[in-house]
């Protein structure tokens, strides 16, 4: 029997929601990955979310061309209590056939929100977070219209997603000059082999209230313990799908290239250790890591079985990783500071304070 989830504010904010937030990629048929859950499957799954304590859902319009959206939408219809749910959707990409049906504008955040909407069978999203940054529209165009929003009773509070630290740093800096309501999240990938938010963007949100939540915790399933460096990608998983068609992403790395590194390698044989020292497993240490790091909020995970959800919702409370175990995994995980971190590190090692106030 899995451990039920805890609960902790998002960012901010006085918005609580499960630590472990379900993310819903899998839902829906989908052709860039085979294998999905169809509506019964994913409706178990979700069902059983909520049994073990979650109440964070995590979705966006383009996944599996919106029938994510639909599928808990169809869910949500059966419930009777909508208000027990936190429900977060995205928008930024092609989301249509016209020539706007694209970005961060007035125009497409109008429309996307009411598709959004009318997919999820609900009056109100309650984190609507943009999926990425747009070169094309002025940001302060996206904030007015997503203002307008929370205003309207169409969403409660905004997020962003997939960002640089000087784009946050910037959609604070102007809410707060604009008068308008704060983010309160930032959804990033965030994970043993991929820590790149460290160098900026986690400052950024530790010094204005923003709440990490994580997507992709396990890298793919790297972080499962299921892989092995002198094998072929395990015949199924997402991995193996995008090595086999060339394909080079964040959520799906390539294992061709994977196999030739010797950290990742490293890394994984830390985590297979602190798990067997816990009697977890690897993918257990993964998001439990991530659920100790003082600016995450929840850790997204994705389930096509429910074995799978009730393994990662084991991360979730009741134990933790030991002082030195998290030292070793971080030194293990460390990446290598390049110019200006480097110089600015070396530069204050004796300047850091605990907290802001002394």
């Amino acid at each position: 029997m899995a451990d039920k989830t805890e609960y902790r504010f998002l960012g901010g904010s006085g918005l609580k929601v499960s630590n472990i937030c379900l993310g819903t990629m899998t839902f829906g048929n989908w052709a860039l990955f085979p294998g999905q859950c169809d509506e019964v499957a994913s409706h178990a799954i979700l069902d059983r979310f909520v049994e073990l304590g979650g109440n964070f859902i995590d979705t966006a319009d383009i996944y599996a061309e919106g029938r994510s959206e639909e599928t808990i939408g169809t869910w949500l219809e059966k419930q009777q209590q909508r208000e027990k749910f936190v429900v977060a959707t995205k928008f930024r990409f092609t989301s249509g056939k016209g020539i706007n049906s694209v970005g961060l504008s007035r125009h497409h955040i109008m429309q996307s929100i009411d598709d959004s909407l009318r997919r999820l069978r609900t009056d109100y999203v309650d984190l609507y977070q943009i999926h990425a940054w747009d070169e094309a529209v002025p940001i302060e165009e996206t904030l007015s219209a997503l203002n307008d929003l929370v205003r309207a009773g169409k969403v409660r509070y905004l997020g962003a997603s997939n960002v640089t630290g000087w784009q946050l740093q910037k959609i604070v800096e102007l809410s707060k000059s604009m008068g308008l309501n704060k983010w309160i999240s930032l959804q990033v990938e965030y994970n043993l082999l991929c820590r790149g938010i460290e160098w900026e963007l986690v400052d950024v949100c530790r010094r204005e209230g923003i709440g990490i939540i994580p997507w992709s915790p396990l890298k793919g399933g790297l972080l499962t313990g299921k892989f092995k460096r002198e094998n072929d990608a395990p015949e199924g998983s997402r991995i193996a799908h995008t090595t086999k068609k060339g394909i080079d992403m964040e959520a799906a790395p390539d294992f061709e290239r994977i196999q030739k590194d010797d950290k990742t390698w490293k890394i994984i044989d830390v985590a297979k250790n602190t798990a067997e020292a816990h009697g977890k497993t690897p993918a257990q240490v993964a998001i439990r890591w991530l659920l100790q790091k003082d600016v995450v909020s929840s850790v997204i995970i994705g389930a096509k079985t429910l074995q799978q959800l009730e393994d990662n919702i084991g991360a979730s409370t009741g134990w933790e990783i030991t002082e030195e175990q998290m030292a070793e995994l971080d030194t293990v995980s460390q990446m290598e500071p390049t110019y200006p971190y480097r110089m600015i590190t070396s530069r204050n090692r004796d300047r850091v304070r605990k907290n802001l106030c002394q």
